[in-house]
């Protein structure tokens, strides 16, 4: 999310069902390669060739016609939802959570009077991208009942903590802090959890905040700031453990990252999406496929995208999937998800979209190619994005409602 004097002057819109579909695409997205010393030229800024680290029909190949679909209204009232989790435990319930420190149920198509869990007496929301953040369920939490979240607590530092939960309600004194860390500035906290395809829990963070990254975490390794953390949390009996394979002896996975606003990983392929905020000019899609391995480095702050922002493009820096500037209406991007649910159309596309403008495109493989296309005009701010059990994709919007993407 982008600092307060951007949501300060923003209307919250009215939200209604049925929104515009746009078929005009947006700039031609750069696809994952090693950028040269002369990255910023326009000729050689345009798409490579790239080999998916799955095969090509895992993402589609061509866009449904948006016109046909639209986004549903299924919850109201909510205070700032940020995020959307299934507990991926078979009751087909979605989790989600309030800035101000709740996490609500949706059930049965209901919206649970009381919460899952009340943690607004330790959250600290005093800035505006502060607050509870993300939402991660254990892969067998069927079993141990365990779920984790981020949030900013006392001195508006992140923490990242692990609790214990039994149906509908979870126990607000089982809380065990796996991570506390130090944030110099009240923005750019990042916030989303996921667990890989490895097991692993996965941690987004920002690079601390203000502007221009002036401590320069997002390049420095040895800084939890501005990284893709990596926790082993499979032993119950100790709050996690640091992977062997982690690249730098520490809890980093990857980095050069500014304020990584909602990851996820493909249910399908495992591979990893990241909607990174850009600094002033450019908003980007991050990709990394599940068999990258370790110690990406996604170029903040030498880059702002793929371009040149503290120095010229370096070799090694991972180019954005897709991105836009803020010529283009946008100002802070919003992670998504890829498709996997009923509405076979839409399966193997990757939704994302701007906190700002209500944009919401899709992106997707075609003859080895990212494509980006504008799919939806929704007229509100979209604060994060979710996925159920089933694969079917949600968003949220700042002004308290949940929608649905479905058929018209």
């Amino acid at each position: 999310m982008k600092p307060a004097p951007f949501l300060l002057v923003l209307p919250i819109l009215a939200a209604c069902a049925g929104f515009k579909e746009t078929a005009a695409p947006t700039v031609t997205p750069i696809v994952l390669s090693t950028p040269t010393a002369h990255l910023a030229s326009p000729v050689e800024t345009q798409p490579q060739p790239f080999a998916a680290s799955t095969p090509a029909p895992a993402y589609a190949s061509s866009f449904p016609n948006a016109a046909d679909y639209e986004w549903q209204p299924i919850v109201s009232g909510l205070y700032r939802p940020v995020d959307i989790q299934p507990a991926n435990d078979g009751s087909g319930r979605l989790f989600i959570l309030e800035k101000n420190g709740r996490i609500r149920v949706y059930k049965n198509g209901q919206l649970l009077e009381a919460p899952f869990l009340d943690l607004s007496d330790r959250v600290n929301e005093g800035g505006n991208e502060m607050g509870l953040l993300g939402l991660a369920f254990h892969p067998d939490y069927e079993k141990n009942g365990y779920f984790y979240v981020n949030y900013t607590g006392a001195g508006g530092h992140t923490r990242i903590s692990r609790f214990q939960s039994d149906g509908d309600s979870a126990d607000k004194t089982s809380e065990t802090v796996l991570l506390l860390v130090e944030q110099p500035y009240q923005n750019h906290n990042g916030g989303a959890l996921a667990f890989g395809p490895d097991g692993r829990l996965y941690a987004a963070l920002g690079d601390g905040g203000s502007a221009g990254d002036p401590q320069k975490n997002g390049q420095n390794p040895n800084s939890l700031l501005g990284k893709i953390l990596r926790l082993d949390v499979t032993d119950g009996s100790s709050p996690y453990v640091l992977p062997s394979d982690n690249p730098f002896g520490n809890e980093v996975w990857a980095y050069g990252l500014r304020n990584p606003w909602r990851i996820s990983f493909d249910k399908i392929t495992g591979d990893l999406w990241i909607g990174d905020v850009g600094q002033n000019q450019w908003e980007e899609i991050d990709y990394l496929p599940v068999n990258w391995g370790a110690g990406a480095n996604f170029g903040w702050s030498v880059m702002e995208g793929s371009h040149a922002y503290d120095g010229e493009p370096q070799s090694g820096m991972i180019l954005p999937a897709a991105e836009y500037s803020h010529a283009e209406g946008g100002c802070s991007v919003t992670g998504g998800y890829v498709y996997r649910g009923g509405m076979t159309g839409w399966n193997g596309v990757y939704l994302y979209g701007d906190y700002c403008s209500g944009k919401i495109w899709g992106l997707i493989l075609a003859d080895g190619l990212w494509q980006s296309h504008l799919l939806f005009e929704t007229g509100t701010t979209i604060t994060t994005f979710g996925q159920d059990e089933a694969g079917e994709i949600y968003f949220a919007s700042d002004n308290g409602v949940i929608y649905r993407l479905g058929i018209k």
